[in-house]
């Protein structure tokens, strides 16, 4: 029986996750600054511990088992709760520190509209003491994340509403229709072209509930290949052999070098809204919330 939790059970559990999320044990070699022999002895350790055999690895490569998935998933859950609990009596000393995870969307750096690195800088300079941590990645995984306490902050396209989620808006995003330099439409005459008549043209779309999928289903654009994040529809779109909807800022490096152009630009296009996004139970951390009004200064959202 496993019994009470002890210090050293959290740092296999720590160890566990790392090697997970880089695929194997020489991977998270580099990550924990341990030997691979150390990590292996700390797996087999943990695997003792809980009387269960978490992953496969060998000659074969790395596989988590069955009941190995089931344990990362609540380590995940875990880890995350321990980090409140520290964040939570760093509250109640009324100071801000140790880590604050913010989750952004898939390839918002380059949008004009976006003043995320500004909000960074005003956080860093309020908050020196707390370990920033920025992931990127869809809305599904931020969703997730934010329900299970993995991130405690999200900045994502705005598509459905949680009630157990807080949004504010914060900036704009703007989507064009595009087509792959070796497409039939790179090099045609556009003017013709309406909503009826692109739906005789393979369409590629985000394979998740999104502004994109919705307009997808709206238009009955016929999806033949389906994305999970914008750089999988770049491309998709690059093959030729598809049209798909980008953020018009991350389309311009492929348009530049003639890889891609839009498609009737004035007609085809969709506006996103960018928001952020935090818990609304239990109440976010100092730092969460710190982060948030950096946000809205940055992006002159009202406090």
């Amino acid at each position: 029986m496993l019994g009470q939790l002890a210090d050293m059970d959290l740092r296999l559990l720590r160890v566990f996750k790392s090697v997970v999320e880089c695929g194997g044990l020489a991977a998270a070699e580099l990550e924990l600054n341990i030997g691979t022999s150390t990590v292996s002895r700390h797996l087999k350790d943990l695997e003792t511990r809980l009387g269960l055999r978490l992953c496969r690895r060998g000659r074969a490569g790395f596989a988590l088992t069955l009941e190995g998935q089931r344990v990362y998933d609540e380590t995940l859950r875990l880890l995350a709760g321990v980090d409140a609990f520290r964040s939570s009596i760093d509250d109640i000393h009324h100071r801000m520190g140790g880590q604050l995870d913010v989750a952004v969307f898939d390839k918002t750096a380059s949008n004009p509209q976006a003043h995320i690195d500004s909000a960074i800088a005003l956080f860093a300079d309020r908050a020196p003491e707390v370990a920033l941590n920025l992931h990127v990645g869809g809305m599904p995984a931020i969703e997730r994340g934010l329900m299970d306490g993995r991130f405690q902050v999200g900045i994502l396209p705005t598509h459905r509403s949680s009630q157990s989620l807080v949004y504010e808006t914060l900036f704009g995003e703007d989507m064009r229709l595009y087509a792959g330099a070796s497409h039939p439409l790179f090099a045609a005459d556009h003017a013709a072209l309406d909503w009826d008549a692109l739906r005789a043209w393979p369409f590629a779309g985000l394979g998740y509930h999104s502004p994109n999928m919705e307009l997808g289903h709206r238009e009955r654009l016929p999806r033949k290949a389906t994305g999970f994040d914008q750089e999988s529809i770049a491309t998709l779109i690059l093959s030729g052999r598809y049209l798909g909807f980008l953020p018009d800022h991350y389309a311009e490096a492929f348009e530049r070098r003639g890889h891609m152009r839009p498609i009737r630009p004035e007609l085809f296009f969709y506006c996103c809204e960018f928001v952020s996004v935090l818990r609304r139970s239990p109440q976010p951390a100092r730092a969460a919330q710190a982060f948030a009004q950096c946000l809205r200064e940055a992006h002159g959202a009202p406090s």
